[in-house]
């Protein structure tokens, strides 16, 4: 499938925007936020007063999950390198949480089909911008303690896709407990270096294990799986070519004739976790994050948990806990986390305060 993909970028790179390549050092931000949130529709519905995708919810603070998104990685990847990708059923919501960003940089799907097309979309946009990109692969839609420290693990896994520039880097968090909800890694060979983070290549995936293979996976050094991944944009393509090879080509074509709409109509769904990232553990490495406090927001149970644990009441909640009372979150936190930052103001337009592309030794690299 080499050859595929090789053909697949040289004609990308015919058809490539002249003059608006970032160079040889620039990192991309691709934020989707094009799921439908079925899960929390209803949940939403209480904080928000409609059943809009959680995304696109206020769900703690000001901003919404999408503008939490973006306020953690704007100290990281510029405005003009951040792509978002949406849904165009969702327009009333992206509209006005993205009114700030340029036309080019929405992304806008037909249709949901999945987060492999989202990707393959996305991934198009940043090759015709900029061959030479590494792309780094974020949900809009999940929860940290620790900004700070989940942007040292961002910027640990760009450094990590430079140097291992033939495969994705997959960010793994360590694991609380043994969780049947997440998806989990099995851990292989460690690859890192002393003074790096720690890095492993990547044995197999396991979705939503039984009990007792979580607790397995969690003695034997298993990582939650968070979906965020990195790697080199010619990475990316390789490995999307040698597992969905024929929904790659009807997108690349179908973008190239300016016909999208007929694309994702006959398109299969394609999820990158199960359809593209199981099928070539050889192709992964995965960077251990133990600082962030990475939650996945895929429940109302978990959202009430993870609220309580963190001691965020907002105001939906206090109304909810107090004219009903089956929908209180566990009386007492399961760990004495920290509590993010308060968010008083709406997230401010974003500016590359550091770029992780140029900070190949480690450290913050300042512009």
């Amino acid at each position: 499938m080499q050859n595929e993909a090789g053909l697949l970028k040289t004609d990308l790179q015919s058809t490539a925007q002249a003059g608006t390549q970032g160079g040889p050092v620039s990192a991309w931000a691709l934020i989707l936020a094009g799921g439908n949130g079925d899960r929390l529709r209803s949940l939403t519905l209480r904080v928000d007063g409609d059943s809009r995708p959680k995304q696109f919810s206020r769900i703690y603070g000001r901003r919404t999950l999408l503008e939490h998104t973006r306020a953690r990685l704007c100290p990281i990847f510029p405005d003009e390198r951040t792509l978002f990708v949406v849904t165009k059923d969702h327009e009333p919501f992206y509209r006005e949480h993205l009114a700030d960003a340029e036309e080019e940089r929405v992304l806008v799907q037909p249709e949901n089909r999945g987060t492999g097309i989202a990707i393959i979309l996305g991934l198009i946009r940043v090759l015709w911008r900029d061959p030479d990109a590494v792309v780094a692969v974020f949900p809009s839609d999940h929860f940290f303690q620790d900004d700070a420290a989940f942007r040292t693990t961002v910027r640990a896994a760009v450094a990590a896709a430079r140097r291992h520039t033939e495969r994705l880097v997959l960010v793994g968090v360590e694991p609380r407990g043994a969780e049947v909800e997440y998806g989990w890694i099995e851990t292989g060979d460690a690859m890192s270096k002393p003074g790096d983070a720690p890095l492993f290549s990547v044995r197999r995936f396991w979705e939503k294990p039984r009990l007792e293979k979580a607790r397995e996976l969690m003695e034997t050094g298993g990582l939650w799986n968070t979906f965020i991944t990195v790697g080199h944009a010619d990475a990316f393509l390789e490995l999307l070519a040698s597992t969905v090879p024929a929904t790659l080509a009807k997108i690349v074509s179908a973008l190239a004739r300016r016909q999208l709409d007929d694309a994702y109509r006959t398109a299969t769904t394609v999820d990158f976790s199960r359809d593209v990232l199981t099928r070539a553990p050889h192709r992964l490495l995965v960077l251990r994050d133990a600082a962030s406090g990475w939650t996945d927001l895929g429940n109302a149970l978990r959202v009430l948990e993870t609220l309580a644990d963190n001691g965020i009441e907002p105001d939906w909640l206090r109304k909810i806990r107090r004219f009903r009372g089956q929908f209180e979150p566990p009386a007492a936190p399961t760990q004495a986390w920290r509590a993010p930052i308060q968010d008083d103001e709406p997230a401010e337009r974003c500016r590359p305060h550091d770029d992780p592309a140029r900070a190949q030794t480690g450290r913050m690299a300042r512009s």
